[in-house]
C-alpha cells in the first residue's frame, strides 16, 4: 500500500469514527433530555466511554491525528475528510454536550 493510500485509509477511518462518536453524543444527549432508553443508548454510552479513555490516555489528543501527520509528509491537511474549520473545535463543542447528556441521564436515574 502506498503512502497516499494509507493516508486516505486513515482519514476515512477517522472520518467514520468521528461520525459515529457525534451520533453517540446525540443519542446520549437525546436520552438525557427525553428519558428514552434502549440498546442504542447503552451502545452509545459504551463507545463514548471508550473514546474518552483513549483520548485521555493520548494526552487529550486524538491518536489518529498523529498518524495522519506522519503520512501527510508535512503537508497541512485535515485529519478527516471534513474541512478543518468544521473539526477544529470538536473538543470544545462535543465534550460539554457529552457531559451534559451523561449528567442529565444521571439525574434522571437518581430521581427515578
Amino acid at each position: 500500500m502506498t503512502t497516499p493510500q494509507r493516508l486516505t485509509l486513515v482519514r476515512a477511518v477517522h472520518t467514520a469514527i468521528y461520525v459515529v462518536m457525534v451520533a453517540a453524543i446525540v443519542i446520549v444527549l437525546f436520552a438525557g433530555v427525553t428519558g428514552a432508553r434502549g440498546p442504542w443508548l447503552w451502545a452509545a454510552a459504551g463507545l463514548l466511554l471508550i473514546e474518552s479513555v483513549v483520548f485521555a490516555a493520548s494526552g487529550l489528543k486524538c491518536p489518529l491525528t498523529a498518524v495522519v501527520a506522519r503520512y501527510s509528509d508535512g503537508v497541512a491537511m485535515s485529519d478527516t475528510f471534513f474541512p478543518e474549520r468544521f473539526t477544529r473545535h470538536t473538543f470544545a463543542i462535543f465534550a460539554p454536550l457529552m457531559l451534559l447528556g451523561f449528567g442529565l441521564l444521571a439525574v434522571r436515574w437518581l430521581l427515578s
